[in-house]
């Protein structure tokens, strides 16, 4: 069953609301006495990842190759600035 929490409360109350929703539980926030949000806990979504990897390696593929030769631990972490 879902808790109901003012949005005044949810607002102050925000990190302690995020615990519970980690734990499994959901909120409904309300304004004035209605209800005008859930705050539940977020499906996991196996497509952002794979959108996500697509546009990189979409991205990498129009870059062009840069040959820098060889290099070594030192040279890589070396300061510059």
């Amino acid at each position: 069953m879902d808790d109901a929490i003012s949005a005044a409360d949810a607002n102050r109350r925000f990190s302690r609301i995020l615990q519970g929703v980690k734990e499994g539980k959901t909120y409904i926030v309300t304004s004035h006495g209605k209800a005008v949000a859930r705050i539940l806990p977020a499906e996991p979504d196996e497509r952002a990842g794979s959108a996500a990897r697509a546009a990189l390696l979409a991205r990498l593929s129009g870059q062009p190759l840069v040959d820098v030769g060889p290099w070594t631990r030192e040279e890589l972490y070396e300061d510059r600035g």
